[in-house]
């Protein structure tokens, strides 16, 4: 791919990018962590990668608009429609599409082909240490969802609600096995330590407060 192509197709996904959590920024770090990973595997086809990384995240905007739409099916769909009209081939179009398609963690479609694999392994990379937290903390506050919530006794509730320790508990604790290619275990395997202290000193500050607190309550109140 020469530098003009990758300007134009950068330029397409800048103009579909508006979530602060999936921003341009994040676009990039999942593209230089893919280019990483690529360093140790074969036959990578290059342009195939590229393009998928640069727009893996351009349904975001239309699922943010309505949350019964998979970001990734529809960024997959968007993307083949924009390589076809190109000149790409629609086999070539076809292989970004399945790449878009299958990089999203929750659904039941694992990637198949080597450039899949790395473009998974790297955006779940991306989620993975202090960067994958603040990032999931920097998405509740945009979509208004709280960073915790606590039962009637004051006990904070690890897996309902749509909250921070719930994401964390639910996805962002058990990334770390998910990973299709070495270099991304290795990866996200730094990171991992960072994200587990994060997080336990923030749950251990949020359960000392409530614990003191309603202890200082009562001894306040008549």
């Amino acid at each position: 791919m020469n530098k003009e192509t990758y300007k134009e197709y950068e330029k397409y996904m800048l103009s579909q990018m508006n979530d602060s959590a999936h921003d341009c920024q994040h676009i990039y770090r999942v593209l230089y962590t893919a280019l990483n990973i690529a360093e140790s595997e074969n036959d990578v086809d290059m342009d195939i990668l590229i393009t998928a990384c640069l727009l893996h995240d351009i349904g975001r905007q239309k699922q943010f608009n309505d949350p019964l739409i998979c970001h990734a099916t529809e960024g997959g769909k968007m993307a083949y429609s924009y390589l076809i009209t190109k000149g790409w081939s629609d086999s070539k179009a076809n292989h970004v599409k399945e790449c878009i398609r299958t990089h999203r963690y929750r659904a039941n479609n694992p990637p198949d082909t080597i450039e899949a694999k790395i473009l998974f392994d790297a955006d779940k990379i991306d989620v993975s240490g202090v960067m994958g937290i603040s990032r999931t903390i920097l998405y509740k506050g945009q979509t208004n969802e709280p960073l915790y919530y606590v039962n009637s006794e004051e006990q904070v509730i690890y897996e309902n609600g749509d909250s921070f320790i719930q994401e964390y508990n639910y996805k962002l604790k058990n990334i770390y096995d998910k990973f299709y290619t070495n270099r991304g275990n290795e990866i996200a395997k730094q990171r991992q330590k960072a994200a587990v202290n994060f997080y336990n000193c923030m749950l251990d500050e949020i359960e000392t407060t409530y614990k003191q607190g309603r202890m200082n309550l009562n001894n306040a109140l008549l």
